[in-house]
């Protein structure tokens, strides 16, 4: 076993899978309860860095999922729909040599981590999902109108620049002005914020990350893909969340009888905040069940 002081300390990862390099931070031993973690929207592997180190007795992986973090950007062609990412994360899978592992994702990852355990079920021990479940449902008849808005807002965010900040300091703040803690924004520039102070700084993320997606999800997918999840399933949703929402709960409950669902204190990156450390013992106990 690691020592506590070691396994508060991550190790940096690299894989190469489709012609892209993944990065990423892992804690604990292989040969331990294998945990893929999945961050947010815009956000880096960093966004573990609290909860990861707590999770003893487990090998947690977090990745810097395509376009965020260190990670390589899709080639321009490319898009960056939430099932994008399914095929290159069991690619990853495959070469962490993990059968089956839990998931945990936080937000856009923890939709993606539904979309995961469903398609690819037997692969997938226990799936947490943090202040996330399914996206909302989209009728189908706004599929034309949709995809137009794909096609307009890529075409900007393929010719837009990022924006630089004159310091550091101005461009933690950027992040603050948009509801994101101070603390959790300091640790996502570790591995997000590039740049110097003669040629200022710039948060790397693809900026097709922030253009409409082409598609979205109709009630009838979305059911499909809660009915197609067999592991045990643990919601852990912020009070003070984005996931304000109770039908989509309900929704969840409906189609995923196993499906546990907590009230937490704190925001939306509850996560990176003291608020997830009363929450890890229950956490530590829903890894360990069947």
């Amino acid at each position: 076993m690691t020592s506590s002081a070691d396994f508060r300390t991550p190790s940096e990862c690299r894989w190469d899978v489709d012609g892209l390099t993944l990065r990423g931070l892992s804690w604990g031993e292989p040969g331990a309860m294998p945990v893929l973690a999945l961050h947010g929207w815009l956000d880096n592997a960093a966004s573990f860095t609290r909860l990861a180190p707590q999770l003893e007795g487990c090998h947690v992986v977090a990745v810097d999922l395509s376009g965020q973090g260190r990670s390589s950007f899709r080639s321009p062609d490319a898009t960056y729909q939430i099932w994008d990412d399914v095929p290159q994360l069991a690619a990853l899978l495959d070469q962490l040599g993990w059968q089956r592992c839990a998931l945990l994702g936080h937000s856009r990852g923890g939709i993606i981590s539904t979309l995961l355990a469903a398609s690819l079920p037997e692969r997938i021990s226990h799936l947490v999902m943090l202040d996330a479940v399914v996206p909302q449902a989209v009728d189908e008849t706004a599929f034309p109108r949709q995809l137009g808005r794909f096609v307009h807002e890529r075409q900007r965010a393929l010719a837009r620049t990022g924006k630089r900040y004159a310091t550091w300091d101005e461009a933690i703040a950027a992040r603050v002005r948009n509801g994101l803690p101070r603390e959790a924004a300091q640790a996502l520039a570790s591995r997000s914020l590039e740049g110097d102070a003669e040629g200022g700084w710039e948060w790397r993320i693809d900026p097709r990350l922030r253009a409409a997606s082409a598609v979205k999800m109709s009630d009838g997918q979305i059911r499909a893909v809660l009915g197609a999840i067999r592991a045990p399933a643990l919601l852990l949703q912020a009070r003070e969340g984005m996931m304000q929402h109770a039908s989509l709960v309900e929704l969840a409950r409906a189609h995923m009888p196993q499906l546990q669902v907590r009230q937490v204190d704190g925001s939306h990156h509850f996560h990176m905040e003291p608020d997830i450390d009363p929450q890890v013992p229950d956490l530590l106990d829903f890894l360990a069940g069947d």
